[in-house]
């Protein structure tokens, strides 16, 4: 079988970018916005309440404030990241409010802590998921689940890879069975020791009086503070929206409020419910269970329905748990790819982290972010512990950065409606953030929180080399253009149209004006006389910014139509005939290929020209970077009896 049919066997048919209904088909409403983006956030009340909780000790009844913090931050983020979706209707997140608001080298952090965070959305959800399934197998079969967590990453990276809607319905009724059954427990747990309620007020505030006299205010703060951060991750859904906005159904400001609607509800619910419960019902831990199993143990126990059914009740309970953590891994094959699209768009990062495979999806970010998450799952073991560390701290220094980002923009955009009600509110997510990071970074230093710090640090590094790489790359070529930019117009007027039995010089061309004309004016030095048609090729790749941008691919149509029509209109003043093919789809080798098969049908005696970048210290990173798109065509073409010459062009 060959290697094509079996991957559109696994992967699906190939998709038409240029098709109206192809992006109607592919993009979110607000209902499947919220499975497939807030399953991250209600996936962490399987540990980040826990977190939280356990970090009070034997101070329980704080958890009251928690689960009322919790509540406040998440609507307070959310109603902060509604401006995000309204600035950025394209999608971006914090990397753009960061980029555009605050300057490029803070957003470059945000961009390298958000990547971190996604990577580690995989990472975290694949092994507290795992974790959930093998609590209830023997001990021995315990040193698999690291590869049990490899297991599950391919099959997400597989879904992903078949498109965004494909993953989503998969993971659908994970997702509503995990909402229905914890809604049922949380609102029943409640109301059940809801006689308990008006003691655990007055309980709380003398534990915290005792607790005052002994610490100290300050060193209270401190410790809700820290309690408070380590359920830092549940936040990160939130951000996964403004990310994505580009892949939800129009009108896309609009979809993306009410997906945020949904996911502020349900996390604000689920998230301090669960805390609410840990109160209610005197949740103790136990060694080998999560302080969910056990509250959700004794709530199912008290219907009293016999042992049996409710150790089956509990099993499906917490199978739908370990579901919805895989259905939250997917959220980082969502959010890590728009993040690495948006920085290539800013040569951040290598130009083809913003190519769409033939599904339509930005394969290489995908395949970068499973990868990723199996490096971090091998090198921390799969421990829950270390990963929640280092995931809060990439989680904080992104709603920091934005929300600062927000802070500037209202500081200097007052004569805007509402805008001192809108820098109120920034700023105080940014207050709360900054200081959640702070204590983060101090008290959980040697725990995990150095090797954050560090991870963001050498991406960073590593993508300032690659920026200045492009920019010198950018200069070359503008400079090759500047040589050529005076290049005279002859005075024929009118057109010339090609004889296609004449000899054929076929010009592959891409953006660049002095590339195309670097390679026709050395054609006619190296052959005068020779060649009488002179045919100009050009494919544009539809990448995620084409695809994903309202008008982006009209206006790259233009732009192509416009450097055709001066290559066409150069040899037709020159008395030369000349035409022009334009071809758009997700493969620009394939493009081009298919066009130059074409053209060799029409034009018997043609010849194909390219120019091809070529460095004085070439080397393997150097050609990650660029794509050896002329390479790939000409080993095409020869196979197909088509000769094709590439030009050298020194930058």
């Amino acid at each position: 079988m060959k290697y094509t049919k079996i991957r559109e066997i696994v992967l699906g048919k190939a998709l038409d970018p240029l098709k109206s209904e192809t992006r109607h088909s592919l993009a979110l409403v607000a209902f499947l916005a919220w499975v497939g983006l807030g399953a991250d956030g209600l996936s962490s009340s399987a540990y980040g309440p826990e977190e939280t909780f356990r970090a009070l000790g034997e101070h329980a009844h704080l958890g009251l404030y928690l689960a009322i913090a919790t509540a406040a931050t998440v609507f307070i983020i959310a109603l902060a990241y509604n401006q995000v979706i309204e600035l950025f209707p394209t999608g971006g997140g914090g990397y753009r409010v960061a980029s555009h608001l605050v300057g490029p080298h803070l957003g470059l952090v945000a961009g390298c802590a958000l990547i971190l965070d996604y990577v580690l959305t995989i990472a975290i959800s694949v092994a507290a998921g795992v974790e959930a399934l093998f609590s209830l197998l023997p001990l021995g079969f315990h040193p698999y689940k690291l590869w049990a967590e490899a297991f599950f990453i391919g099959v997400l990276i597989i879904l992903n890879l078949r498109g965004l809607k494909e993953a989503i319905r998969v993971l659908l009724p994970i997702f509503l069975g995990f909402v229905i059954t914890h809604f049922a427990l949380i609102v029943y747990g409640i109301f059940a020791h809801a006689s308990y309620l008006p003691e655990l007020v007055p309980v709380t505030l003398d534990e915290t009086r005792a607790l005052a006299t002994d610490i100290g205010w300050i060193g209270l703060a401190g410790m809700l503070l820290l309690a408070y951060s380590q359920g830092g991750g549940t936040y990160t859904g939130l951000e996964a929206v403004s990310n994505n906005v580009n892949i939800l159904a129009e009108p896309r400001v609009r979809t993306g409020k009410i997906t945020m609607v949904y996911m502020a509800l349900s996390l604000a619910f689920t998230a301090s419910g669960i805390i609410l419960l840990y109160l209610l019902w005197d949740a103790k831990p136990v060694e080998g269970q999560t302080l969910n199993a056990t509250t959700f143990k004794a709530i199912i126990d008290s219907f009293g329905l016999g042992a049996w059914t409710s150790n089956l009740m509990l099993v499906i309970v917490l199978a739908f748990e370990a579901g919805l953590l895989f259905v939250a891994a997917n959220t980082g094959f969502l959010g890590g790819p728009s993040v690495l699209s948006n920085m290539a768009a800013d040569s951040w990062v290598p130009h083809k982290f913003r190519y769409l495979s033939t599904r339509l999806v930005t394969q290489n970010g995908i395949l970068v972010m499973g990868i990723a998450a199996l490096a971090i799952l091998f090198w921390t073991g799969g421990k829950v512990t270390v990963l929640v560390v280092l995931y809060s701290v990439s989680v904080f220094l992104t709603f920091a950065i934005s929300l600062f980002g927000l802070v500037v923009y209202w500081l200097t955009h007052k004569q805007q409606k509402y805008w001192l009600r809108r820098l109120l509110l920034s700023l105080t997510g940014f207050l709360i953030c900054a200081a959640i990071l702070s204590i983060l970074l101090v008290e959980k230093f040697a725990q995990g929180g150095w090797a954050a710090a560090l991870i963001i640090a050498a991406m960073s590094c590593l993508c300032l080399y690659i920026r200045n790489h492009y920019h010198e790359t950018k200069r070359a070529i503008h400079s090759v253009d500047q040589v050529f930019a005076n290049q005279p117009f002859g005075r024929h007027t009118g057109a010339v149209e090609p004889d296609p039995q004449a000899q054929t010089a076929v010009f592959i061309v891409g953006s660049s004006r002095g590339g195309g004309l670097h390679a026709l004016l050395w054609v006619q030095r190296m052959f005068p006389g020779h060649f009488k048609n002179f045919i100009f090729v050009n494919a544009r790749t539809v990448d995620s910014h084409a695809y994903g941008g309202e008008g982006a691919m009209e206006q790259m149509r233009a732009e192509a139509n416009a450097t055709l029509k001066y290559f066409v209109d150069f040899c037709h003043s020159h008395n030369m005939a000349s035409a022009a093919y334009l071809g758009f789809g997700t493969d620009v080798v394939d493009e081009v290929t298919k066009l130059c098969e074409a053209i060799s049908q029409e034009y018997p005696n043609a010849i194909f020209f390219t120019s091809k970048l070529v460095f004085e210290q070439d080397n393997w990173f150097t050609r990650l970077l660029h794509n050896q798109a002329a390479l790939a065509i000409q080993r095409r073409l020869h196979f197909e009896s088509l000769q094709m010459v590439i030009l050298p062009m020194k930058v």
